[in-house]
């Protein structure tokens, strides 16, 4: 198997005298196979000269295979560019993941449109077929592919390809699950990075995104992409024989990749690795030599990774083992709401035979059960593989976040957690996610310690479900002009929901609380900023976020009582990303305690 390198650089095209040495192109890799499989992973800015290659290297047709990781521009730029797709006789095969939305072709099109390119997709001289993938696994010529779902902002697959005896795996545009570890100190993988590690085992090669380092880590947290230290480190616990750092940072020259590779290479004397480590360069080639002359193993021809998102959705079933009636309640109209098949079980010792009999996509358990313990049944379904697949997830309902117990629960095989209280629409968008394999970046505020004690204290005011009033809606006038937002409020955070006092440029009255971004402001006593929701893991997947009233900023300030209760809070939001300086923070934290004093009024007041 050949594996050519034509870009090897992260999120935007850098070519000029200080990226001669590793290239300026963005991700384009070439690979083929001895049987003539010829497969080009991603289309970013270097697909334009593996195109004009292919052209030269010989008549019609050019046929081949161009397997998408994801839609972002840096890794379709090219495609507009790549001269094979001009050519009428030319065959090409175009896979990249499909979410619930819109399609492959639909995304692609779209970097075509006339505002952007004199060339519709239509007018493309080959013939196209297009193959909108999810997890599973497919072939392609003599090639075996197996997809899997990467950490991303965009749904994005990774893809291990076999063939000749020997294994590619190209996993680019992927964050750790997990807060990075400290370089050097050994430590065994947790939760999703695990799976992951697992898709890169026992590779030849592995192309890993290293844009980042670890110190930079921090800062880029929810961009989606890797580590050098992270790459590294998923490499050796994997036995990867060799590792390509790939999608170099826009402003990374050659010098400094010189730095990254020497310190991934010390990194790996550090832990007593034996992985092989260099930076992916543009023009690079690699003949990987099969690992053994014994024949290959034959593989099942079943292929499960062309299906559609929504099929998947109908084909799935839900095992539901939670002993609250109300929550049994919306986590079945979450599941039966999206088409999918519920199983609903209160008797926990009931659960490993049931699985032994019907496959699940996802186990959702709480403790309570009937005849067993949830993390017993935990146990019992991860210690033995004739019962449940190891990536089926197994996610536990639970009352409010504790470290230390999720750590025991995780220990026991939990793969994620729902926190009560939630909505139902919460609860369908996280079961979507696990069901699909996607990454959710949608999170639910835990409840403040004091909840009970803040919300009597609410309640004392007698202001929800009240008129407006003038001395108010003042504040929220002035914060949107003062800060130059559509959007201010005065919002109550009440047990399910959040209501509005006061609103300017908002129409509701209320939204479910675990859609609201103020529920995480009362959790602490400064004022909470989020210069860009969509790149906010908590809330990028927020329906406030992705639809009305499409939140990008939002600042809030505390609003607390005399007790210190924190009950609502002061906010401003704007559909444009921001970042409001210091003295602005503090300027909405002065305008909040004015409203304060106005609720300390009404708590004081006796009440009728």
């Amino acid at each position: 198997m050949l594996v050519r390198f034509w870009g090897t650089r992260g999120s935007i095209a850098k070519p000029g005298p200080s990226t001669v040495r590793y290239g300026g192109n963005t991700s384009c890799v070439e690979l083929r196979s001895s049987g003539g499989t010829l497969v080009v992973l991603d289309c970013g800015t270097g697909a334009h000269g593996l195109g004009q290659a292919l052209v030269a290297s010989g008549p019609p047709p050019i046929n081949g295979h161009i397997l998408i990781g994801h839609t972002h521009w840096d890794h379709i730029q090219g495609f507009p560019f790549f001269a094979p797709l001009f050519i009428p006789g030319n065959e090409w095969h175009i896979y990249g993941p499909r979410g619930v939305g819109s399609s492959l072709r639909e995304s692609l099109s779209g970097q075509m449109q006339s505002s952007y390119f004199p060339i519709t997709l239509k007018e493309l001289g080959a013939t196209l077929h297009y193959h909108d993938l999810v997890e599973g696994t497919l072939e392609i010529g003599d090639i075996h592919v197996t997809t899997q779902y990467l950490h991303h902002p965009a749904l994005t697959l990774g893809y291990r390809l076999e063939a000749d005896g020997a294994t590619v795996v190209y996993s680019t545009d992927h964050e750790p699950h997990s807060t990075p570890r400290v370089a050097g100190i050994k430590a065994p993988l947790a939760g999703e990075d695990v799976r992951h590690a697992r898709f890169l085992a026992d590779a030849d090669l592995v192309i890993h995104d290293a844009q980042y380092t670890a110190d930079q880590f921090p800062a880029k947290r929810g961009w989606g992409h890797s580590t050098a230290e992270y790459a590294v480190e998923t490499a050796i616990s994997a036995g990867v024989r060799r590792l390509a750092l790939f999608h170099h940072d826009p402003t990374r020259n050659d010098d400094a990749v010189d730095r990254i590779v020497a310190g991934a290479r010390d990194l790996v004397t550090q832990v007593g690795g034996a992985t092989e480590v260099f930076a992916a360069a543009e023009g690079q080639v690699l003949d990987l030599e099969r690992k053994s002359t014994a024949m290959p193993s034959i593989r099942s021809r079943e292929e499960t990774a062309r299906i559609n998102p929504a099929l998947t959705l109908s084909l799935s079933s839900v095992l539901v083992a939670v002993a609250d009636p109300q929550v049994a309640g919306i986590l079945g109209d979450a599941v039966t709401d999206d088409g999918l098949r519920l199983v609903s079980v209160q008797d926990g010792s009931a659960i490993p035979s049931m699985l032994r009999y019907e496959k699940f996509s996802l186990v959702l358990l709480q403790q309570g059960l009937k005849g067993s313990d949830a993390l017993q049944v935990c146990r019992s379904l991860r210690s033995d593989p004739n019962v449940i697949d190891r990536d089926v997830p197994i996610v536990l309902v639970r009352n409010g976040e504790s470290p230390a117990e999720q750590q025991a629960e995780a220990e026991a095989g939990v793969t994620d957690w729902l926190i009560w209280p939630f909505s139902e629409e919460y609860a369908r968008t996280r079961i979507r996610a696990w069901v699909l394999r996607e990454a959710c970046r949608w999170r639910n505020a835990p409840l403040p310690a004091d909840e009970e004690r803040r919300l009597e204290a609410l309640y004392q005011t007698g202001l929800l479900d009240t008129d407006a009033e003038e001395r108010f809606d003042r504040y929220t006038r002035i914060a949107a002009a003062l800060f130059d937002v559509p959007i201010a409020l005065v919002s109550l955070v009440d047990k399910d929901r959040q209501w509005f006092k006061s609103r300017m440029g908002l129409d509701v009255r209320e939204t479910a609380r675990d859609k609201a971004f103020c529920a995480h402001v009362i959790l602490g006593d400064d004022v909470m900023q989020v210069p860009d929701a969509l790149v906010d893991d908590r809330f990028a997947d927020n329906p406030l976020v992705t639809d009305e009233p499409r939140i990008r900023f939002y600042a809030g300030a505390p609003l607390s009582l005399g007790d210190g209760s924190a009950v609502g809070t002061l906010c401003v939001i704007d559909h444009r990303a921001r970042n409001l300086d210091e003295d602005q923070l503090q300027l909405l934290s002065d305008l909040a305690k004015l409203v304060e004093r106005e609720l300390q009024t009404n708590a004081s007041a006796p009440m009728s």
